[in-house]
């Protein structure tokens, strides 16, 4: 009898090592409609280059992250791995803003952004030779396995600092986002999915411009918002967000997407 209970410890102690940190609370078989999940792609102010400080290491256990291995951690800053400086982003403060008071729901963040990169990169096997990455090919398998364990329940998308110049050559950007939003919700199979977007920081005209532009989104995607980003700090370099300002903008960005699930029930 103890050899039996000494096998069968030793047995739950190696599952525990190699299944992920959710996946054992939840059947890998049956996705948990408890565990809401949003997928965060982009470029750098997605990723986050905000200042890690004290309260970027404390842990919600409502609040998980998938890490590079595919596997749900406690999530914590930085979320995204896409380069040495990523920090705080907009991605933890929205989902502490996202939890309900409902203590059975639980929220699960995919990191997928990757800084630097145009939107032209995030098509199917778009190649980004700086970090060596497929950021759409990356995300939707970073997401398909997510989906294992919970419901993809939106979208934060952030990204166009590298497209602020020539956003209006043809073919637009506000086509090409489009199409990037329709695919992704043909591969994932979720017609409806909810897209937050989020405006550019106002620190260069062409960025200001820019915005103009993305305000169009809402009227020409279906199930769509776009979030401001007036009144946010740059950290310094007049392109990324203070830790402030990432985690205020995390805020609007759960704003948004509360007020789409709302409207789209």
């Amino acid at each position: 009898m103890k050899f039996i209970s000494t096998f069968l410890f030793l047995l739950a102690s190696l599952i525990i090592l190699v299944c992920p940190v959710y996946a054992q609370q939840s059947s890998a078989n049956k996705p948990d409609p408890n565990f809401h999940l949003y997928l965060l792609i982009g470029q750098s102010n997605m990723a986050g280059r905000g200042k890690v400080d004290s309260i970027s290491k404390s842990e919600n256990a409502r609040i998980m992250m998938l890490d590079r291995t595919g596997k749900f951690v406690p999530a914590t800053d930085p979320l995204h791995f896409d380069k040495k400086e990523a920090g705080v982003g907009p991605g933890l403060s929205f989902a502490k803003s996202m939890l309900p008071a409902n203590q059975k729901i639980k929220i699960g963040l995919i990191p997928a952004a990757v800084g630097g990169t145009s939107i032209l990169l995030w098509t199917p096997g778009g190649y980004d030779s700086i970090t060596k990455t497929h950021p759409y090919d990356d995300a939707m398998a970073r997401a398909k396995e997510a989906m294992k364990y919970g419901v993809l329940k939106g979208i934060l998308w952030h990204q166009g600092e590298a497209n602020s110049a020539t956003f209006r050559e043809s073919p637009t950007y506000l086509s090409l986002l489009q199409q990037l939003i329709q695919r992704i919700r043909i591969e994932l199979n979720a017609p409806q999915l909810p897209v937050v977007a989020g405006e550019l920081g106002y620190f260069r005209p062409a960025f200001v411009d820019f915005n103009t532009m993305l305000k169009e989104v809402p009227d020409s995607i279906p199930f769509t918002k776009v979030i401001s980003a007036k009144g946010l700090q740059h950290k310094g370099d007049n392109t990324h967000f203070n830790t402030d300002g990432a985690r205020e903008l995390g805020k609007r960005f759960a704003k948004g997407m509360k007020a789409l699930q709302q409207r789209h029930r």
